[in-house]
Order: C-alpha cells, then structure tokens, then sequence
C-alpha cells in the first residue's frame, strides 16, 4: 500500500507539544526523582522534549484552607502573605519544577490561572458558591486587581528570564466551579472584559512586549466556544495581544446520543465558523486527557489520545496541543507518567511514549502537509522542516499494514512491546498493530 506524500500543499504551522505541572509539581518538587521526572519530560535526549510548560498560577486555597476541596494537592499557592505583600518563596516545589522543565528544554511557559486568589473572590473562596444560575465570583470592580496581581508575579519571573510567552486569566469558564479543585466561572461577556482588561495593562508594561495573551479555554468542544470567542475578540486590544484561539478538546458525552456524539461534526463546525467569521484565526489546544477511572498504562489508552491528537491536528487545523497534566497521582487515567505517592516512586505508560511519537520527532515551526493512502484504517500526519519529512501513522487495528514510502528513513514505533523504539527501514515497511509510528525521512 503506498503512503502518498505532496509537500506542495500546505496546511498550518506547528508549533509543539506540553502538559501542564498542575496538581502534581508541588509534590514532586520535592522528591530525590524530581529532576529525572522533569528531564523525561522536557528533554529531547533523556526523554519526549515536550515543549511548553504550563505553570498553574494559584487561587491561595492551599494556605487558607477554605473552600470544598478534598484533595490537597488540588489546592494551590498564591504569592501573596497575610499582609498583602508578595512572597516569592512560596509555591517553592512547583517553581522548582517550572525552572527545571525550561533548563531541561521547554522554551515556552504559559502562566495559567484556574482561579483569582481569594482576596479577591466575592465569596474569599477558590471556587464559586453552589447555586443556580450559575453565579460569578469575581466582580468587575476587582477585574484591575486581578490583573495587577497575575501580571506583577507574572513580571517577577519574566525578569528571572523564564521564558513566559503566554498569560492566561481564564481556564473553563462554563463550568460551575463550586468545589474539587479551584476554578472561577464567568459568562461569555464576562470573560471578554477580564481579556480587555489584562490587554490594557499588559500593553502598560514594557517587560510584556513580547508575551501575548491565552484564552479563553472552554472546556468542552461542543458548548459555547462560539459565544467565548466572539466576546474575546471584539476588542482590538486584546486581538491585538493574541494569536490564535486557546480551546479545549475535551468531549464529555454522558448520555450517547447521535445527535451530541459526533465530536469531529463539532469540530469541523466550529473550523468553518472560524473561518468564516475570523479568517486567518489559529486555533490551540491547551487540554485535554483520557476521562476514564482507574490508571490506564497500556497502547489502548495511548490509541484514544493519538486519535484525538489527530482529530485536533487534522481537522481543527491546531497549532499547538497540550495536555492538562503530565504527571498523575490518582486513579484516573489522566496523566503521562503516574507516581505513588507512598513510596515517591513513578511509572510510565504507553501516553507518555505515543505522546513521544509527536512531540520528540516534530520540530517547532515545522508545516503540516498532505499525506494520504487508500487504508482508510490508517490515521496519517506529515509535516515538513529543513528538507525533512516527519510521517505519524496511526494503526488502531489487530492488524499489521504493510506501506510502501517515498523513501526511506528512521522509524519509531510505540506499541505493545516498543517504546518509542527505533529502526532504520527502507522504503517498504511494517505498521505494527495498535501501534502509533513516525517515521522521519531525508536525514
């Protein structure tokens, strides 16, 4: 079967791979094993060379104990002390971690933020109080506030030179919000104003010249992306701090309907709208993780991501995809490395692996170009760098394929036995299966 490569037609600009350290760098911070951790995470030669790093700006819940949120580590620092001064000491095992990943490779940091810190919340919480509708919990009076406080903290370690490209007010604003973890809920028009606002100080402060704005991080692909986006850009400031559309991709579908269970229906609607009405708009995909119980490390786990990653890549044309956390502590299949917080051990999954396949092989700034074949069965992505070709093939079968490329190359096959391993092939080769592959020709 032969892969049909035509490097004339050209799509987007990839930009890379990351994952988040929330929920888990505050822990590991501290563990003999941190800088082993970090360095498979970040580095190229020791392990996946993710490239952003997402650092979670936190509400303060951790220090003040208050709200509903059982798990510890799902409560965070803020960088402010009883007396309303800044402390840079706290939130010490996380920033540890942040400075690690970028010494070990992550060239970009994104400062995101789940919720305000309490000071400033209606009801001095991380999260919103029960109650229907849904209510706000940070008032427009405090918008300036909240801004003043992301970006000083925000400034102090731009000037330590962490390379902090973007700023991110807001993580899934749709959602409730009222406990298990901090989160701030804000309707559409809501969250165009606190955009506004971060846009009109930013542009303020010579020391973010260079750093845009991220947002507004909806958190599924199906409900209101359309409202979030047309409130984020109706203000030239902050079209002007932007440059693309940060979304989530989750697909959460309780009840299997035909007519709300189509998720690539959803994401082509939303491409054409986009097109549409904001031609030239990149879009980003800043989470996303398998929500499924229990810890999950086998190829089947890692198949449901890559197909999503291609689903992304493919059709919403993204420019860059990050998952919500790289590493996991709980039962949950939601993290690429999980550690056992008993022992401070750690173990790998397939995730980590097939997340390897994109994010060690595509290079930053490489072109997404057209492949094809006649296996419909075959998920395939190419791009082009520096006379390079770098091929994803994704083999969700029983079934091994047999390919014929244009030429030939270097192979790495992640599946149930390989991790990641690679091979020298010709220009026939054998797709394993349930197997994700790159293949990067014209070395």
């Amino acid at each position: 079967m032969d892969i049909r490569i035509n490097p004339d037609i050209e799509y987007q600009t990839f930009e890379g791979i990351g994952a988040s350290g929330a929920w888990w760098a505050q822990e590991v911070g501290s563990w003999d094993c941190r800088d082993e951790i970090s360095a498979l995470l970040f580095s190229k030669e020791k392990g996946i060379g993710l490239r952003t790093y997402r650092y979670n700006l936190g509400g303060g819940s951790k220090e003040s104990g208050r709200g509903d949120i059982e798990n510890p580590l799902r409560r965070a620092e803020c960088f402010e002390n009883e007396k309303g001064e800044y402390d840079f000491s706290k939130d010490a095992n996380a920033v540890y971690m942040m400075k690690q990943a970028v010494k070990d490779g992550a060239d970009e940091v994104i400062f995101f933020v789940n919720s305000p810190i309490e000071r400033l919340t209606k009801n001095h919480k991380a999260h919103c109080d029960k109650g229907f509708p849904f209510k706000e919990n940070l008032d427009e009076n405090n918008y300036c506030d909240f801004a003043k406080y992301v970006l000083d903290v925000s400034e102090h370690f731009i000037n330590e030179g962490l390379p902090i490209k973007y700023i991110s007010p807001i993580n899934e604003p749709f959602w409730k919000w009222t406990g298990g973890q901090e989160g701030c809920h804000y309707r559409p028009k809501s969250a165009g104003k606190v955009m506004k606002v971060f846009a009109d100080e930013m542009n303020k402060r010579e020391a973010f010249k260079g750093v845009k704005l991220s947002g507004v991080e909806n958190g599924d692909i199906r409900w209101f992306n359309k409202s979030y986006t047309r409130n984020l850009l109706k203000y030239d400031s902050v079209k002007n701090r932007i440059d693309g559309v940060d979304i989530h991709s989750y697909f959460l579908t309780p009840v299997r309907l035909p007519i709300i269970s189509n998720r690539i229906s959803y994401l082509k609607r939303f491409r054409k709208w986009l097109d549409k009405k904001y031609p030239n708009t990149d879009v980003k995909m800043s989470e996303w993780t398998h929500m499924q119980g229990g810890r999950d490390k086998t190829i089947d786990s890692a198949l449901v991501m890559a197909r999503v990653m291609f689903e992304d890549i493919t059709i919403l044309d993204v420019t860059s995809w990050q998952h919500w956390i790289a590493v996991s502590e709980v039962d949950y299949c939601d993290g690429l490395i999980y550690i056992n917080l008993s022992d401070k051990s750690y173990e790998m999954t397939k995730r980590y692996y097939a997340t390897g396949n994109f994010s060690k092989y595509i290079p930053f700034g490489a072109k997404r170009i057209e492949a094809s074949c006649d296996d419909s069965e075959l998920l395939l992505i190419a791009f082009k760098k520096d006379e390079k070709i770098i091929l994803i093939i994704i083999n969700e079968t029983e079934n091994e394929k047999e390919i014929t490329l244009p030429m030939g190359g270097i192979m790495a096959v992640t599946d149930k036995t390989n991790d990641l391993k690679e091979y020298d092939i010709s220009k026939r080769a054998a797709i394993a299966p349930k197997s994700v592959n790159t293949i990067v020709m014209g070395e």
